[in-house]
């Protein structure tokens, strides 16, 4: 499984991330610390016609990206 940690970024940066990760295989774990990469990696991932699970650990966020 991949995992990207983009916690501590600011957007676009988490979602840059996210895009050259996908590249990689899914699943696909990405961490993030604010809502704003949540809702900006959601929107992106459903657009290109991917899943997007989201949990909350601690503080930060949890997205899990599937097909």
């Amino acid at each position: 499984m991949n995992t990207v940690d983009a916690r501590g970024f600011s957007c676009p940066e988490p979602l840059i991330m996210t895009r050259a990760a996908l590249e990689k295989g899914l699943p696909l774990v990405v961490m993030v610390d604010s809502m704003t990469p949540v809702n900006n990696i959601t929107r992106f991932a459903t657009n290109a016609g991917y899943k997007v699970a989201c949990k909350n650990i601690g503080e930060d966020f949890e997205l899990t990206i599937t097909k």
